[in-house]
């Protein structure tokens, strides 16, 4: 029997996470709930070799060396990155990589997970997922549904009709996300699932049905898989083929129109950590219903969620409150009202003045580390940079900035128009403009140091690479 070929998404931006989460560095790759991030609990959950294939992770271009460092650092083998040169949403992904799998595996059964959910990897969770592995391969296209234990309005929900075997039962109907009266009848009335978003496929089968159902996401899919490239340990998928595919989820295209789909009904804990109030309930709160994580203290306040990276909150005499607190934005909203923040996150990038704060954060991430900039004036920046060890950055210039660096932590190996140099702690160095430059970490800890930039023009578009063992031009 073939063993499940492991099949997660990465592309999303999780914008209902903001300020936390931005489109650098999204929802599925920082941590939310202390620990590890979601993406490396995705991976750690199809570790077990006796029951998956290495994981197929789909992400796009802009992502691929933090899945590529996060899955070193969770220590889980990854079989293959695809690489989306533009977003055309979860059907076209799901038949990439089972075109991909049917490769080497004509039996492949496919595990679609999002990377950015929350489950518990109970035995419950894994005799749900050999369930529904057994109904795949009896030719089903099955989706998992959560047991509801509420009337939910932020999911979707599934109807339930006759029952299969197995545990699965066919989809009767696709329900929309609900008000809250529609909801509650369904909760009431029994038969009704929340739609999980996760899937077991037989890949031939979900492909022949994606030939007759969508015939233009299966050609544009085949033929950027046909055309693919390898790029260092990535596969770039064709594009001008990928991108001729429709914008359209899977559900749509595939699960609502198919005579195929099944649903099995599940009640392990599971959570789409869709928005703040969905991480407050999955996090240990007070006897008063508060969740806190970093430096924060609450007084005379009841059910809230305060969420600090850097300054100290401190929040007193209120109920039903997120107090989300980040390096250069804070956002204080009804708890309740948490859905909002994906319209609010919309807003800000529409203004010129406010784009930024849902791009980057005031931290960014490179494959060799990154940088946390300090203060911006009128001509001048200051940066902390921090390089992993055995990492360096690519050989460039820039034509309008010099840079002064002083190393506070580690060791640093300085290029500067090919002179080499060994910089140790409290020591500098001076690059003037136009000089051809490297940094690298020869040492074993994190090299730390401080880059005064001084120049007419700042930005980091102002990078000239001349080589760069990443990729990247």
């Amino acid at each position: 029997m073939s063993s499940i070929v492991p099949v997660i998404l990465a592309g999303g931006q999780g914008t209902r996470l903001w300020p936390k989460s931005r489109s650098a560095r999204p929802k599925q790759f920082i941590d939310l709930i202390g620990g590890d991030s979601l993406f490396q609990r995705s991976l750690d959950r199809v570790g077990d070799a006796g029951r998956y294939s290495p994981a197929i992770v789909i992400t796009n271009a802009e992502y691929r060396f933090l899945v590529a460092e996060q899955a070193l650092s969770a220590g889980i083998e990854v079989g293959a990155i695809l690489l989306e040169p533009v977003a055309r949403n979860t059907a076209a992904a799901i038949a990439a990589a089972a075109h991909l799998a049917l490769a080497s595996d004509e039996d492949a059964v496919l595990h679609v997970l999002a990377s950015d959910h929350l489950i518990d990897a109970s035995p419950e969770y894994f005799a749900a997922v050999d369930a529904a592995a057994a109904a795949a391969r009896d030719g089903h296209l099955v989706t998992f549904g959560i047991t509801p234990d509420r009337p939910e309005t932020g999911y979707g929900y599934i109807a339930m009709g006759e029952a299969l075997g197995l545990g699965a039962h066919k989809v009767a109907a696709f329900v929309e996300k609900p008000n809250l009266e529609r909801a509650e009848e369904m909760l009431a009335k029994g038969g009704f699932v929340w739609n999980s978003g996760m899937f077991m496929l037989p890949a031939r089968q979900f492909l022949a049905e994606c030939e007759k159902l969508a015939p233009e996401i299966f050609a544009a899919s085949r033929d950027a898989v046909a055309g693919a490239h390898r790029d260092l340990d990535f596969i770039r998928l064709e594009e001008t083929s990928f991108a001729s595919s429709p914008n359209i989820s899977v559900d749509f295209a595939i699960f609502e129109r198919t005579d195929k789909a099944a649903v099995l009904p599940v009640s392990f804990d599971w959570s789409d950590l869709g928005a703040w109030d969905a991480v407050w309930k999955g996090q240990e709160r007070d006897a008063q219903g508060n969740a806190i994580s970093g430096p924060a203290m609450v007084s005379n306040s009841t059910n809230s969620l305060i969420v600090s990276d850097h300054a100290h909150v401190v929040v007193d005499g209120l109920d039903d409150v997120a107090v989300i607190a980040t390096e250069d934005a804070v956002f204080v909203g009804r708890l309740s009202q948490a859905q909002n923040v994906g319209a609010l996150a919309k807003l800000l990038k529409a203004d010129d003045s406010t784009r930024a704060l849902t791009e980057t954060h005031k931290t960014s991430y490179r494959p060799w580390g990154g940088y946390s900039s300090i203060l911006m004036g009128e001509r001048f920046q200051v940066k902390k940079l921090f390089v992993k060890p055995g990492k360096k950055l690519s050989l460039q210039k820039h034509h309008h900035r010099s840079e002064h660096w002083v190393v506070v932590r580690g060791t640093a190996e300085v290029t500067v128009d090919g002179k080499v140099s060994m910089l140790s702690e409290n020591q500098s160095i001076y690059l003037p403009l136009g000089c051809t430059h490297r940094l690298a970490n020869p040492g074993k800890i994190e090299l730390e140091l401080i880059e005064v930039q001084t120049g007419s023009y700042l930005g980091e578009d102002d990078i000239i690479r001349i080589e760069d063992e990443f990729g990247r031009s």
